[in-house]
């Protein structure tokens, strides 16, 4: 290869970031884990603080490290074959996030068409049906717990539908602002992902408004058996994707507004629209197999 061919590849110094991402996700993991226990008990811990830790943790790891990328990207230390390494990165990261909500999927669809129909007495299991839970109905939902607490099924109609058209709104949204940046049109692009992070800011609200009518006036809580465990794991990990996602997006805005990006030279913005049609396409899954069906 010519010295005219060579195309460098930057490498940066090494980084604190990666390490404090890896402690802000253990603290979330051990306090998600300890405040759901402590909720199902009734009793008082420290699980909430724990995860709160691990959040405020990974704002400053997220701050930190969105800071030197783009002051490495603005630099010009980047090249066409680093780019072509993050494009791959990313990719691998949203096919590990498929996996991530494929098995929560996985465990609704096992409850749903396996456990729930082998306790309603499938496959000759009559004798053990009733010896686990006795008088047992295999419907979906499950609104009766083995102790004899009842709940009501969240209907797909109301908040969900609104949400539903929030997200598909946001991803159209979110898609012509990247038309507008490919056709460097500075202001349709500010309009449109200003109501991307909009809308996705609204889900987030409405989605909240939801859980506090499950929990006040449904009675469908954490501990409401199998089907508000799947409920709320499903749901409840999707708004945090959402939140981060819109938070993203909203770093992308302030960047815009300060005059980065350009029709050539813009996979950080791809990279967060990936991320948020992705998180668009998990909503109408969820919500056809969790609300709906």
């Amino acid at each position: 290869m010519s010295e005219k061919e060579y195309e460098k590849y930057y490498v940066p110094a090494e980084s604190p970031w990666p390490f404090m991402g890896a402690v802000a996700l253990f603290l979330m993991a051990v306090g998600a884990g300890n405040f759901v226990i402590e909720s199902t008990r009734d009793k008082e811990g420290y699980g909430a603080y724990i995860l709160g830790a691990g959040f405020l943790v990974l704002i400053v790891m997220l701050v930190g490290w969105f800071r030197n990328q783009i002051h490495e990207s603005m630099s010009g230390m980047y090249s066409a074959q680093l780019g072509r390494s993050y494009r791959q990165g990313m990719s691998w990261f949203i096919f590990s996030e498929v996996m991530f909500f494929g098995a929560f999927f996985g465990a609704l669809f096992y409850a749903r068409f396996i456990s729930v129909p082998w306790l309603g007495g499938a496959s000759n299991n009559d004798m053990t049906g009733e010896v686990l839970w006795p008088a047992f109905e295999a419907i979906w939902p499950l609104v009766v717990t083995p102790g004899g607490t009842t709940t009501e099924a969240m209907p797909w109609t109301g908040l969900p539908l609104i949400n539903t058209v929030l997200l598909l709104t946001s991803s159209v949204t979110c898609h012509y602002a990247h038309v507008a940046l490919e056709q460097n049109n500075r202001g349709k692009l500010k309009l449109m992902l200003g109501l991307t992070v909009l809308l996705g800011a609204i889900f987030m609200v409405m989605q909240v408004e939801e859980y506090i009518h499950a929990y006040t006036e449904m009675n469908l809580t954490l501990q409401s058996g199998v089907y508000g465990n799947t409920f709320f794991l499903l749901t409840g990990f999707h708004g945090f994707h959402v939140t981060l996602g819109a938070i993203i997006l909203f770093i992308m805005l302030l960047r815009i507004f300060k005059g980065h990006f350009t029709p050539d030279n813009h996979f950080a913005f791809m990279a967060a629209s990936w991320y948020w049609h992705f998180v668009d396409v998990v909503w109408v899954i969820l919500f056809a197999v969790v609300y709906i069906f």
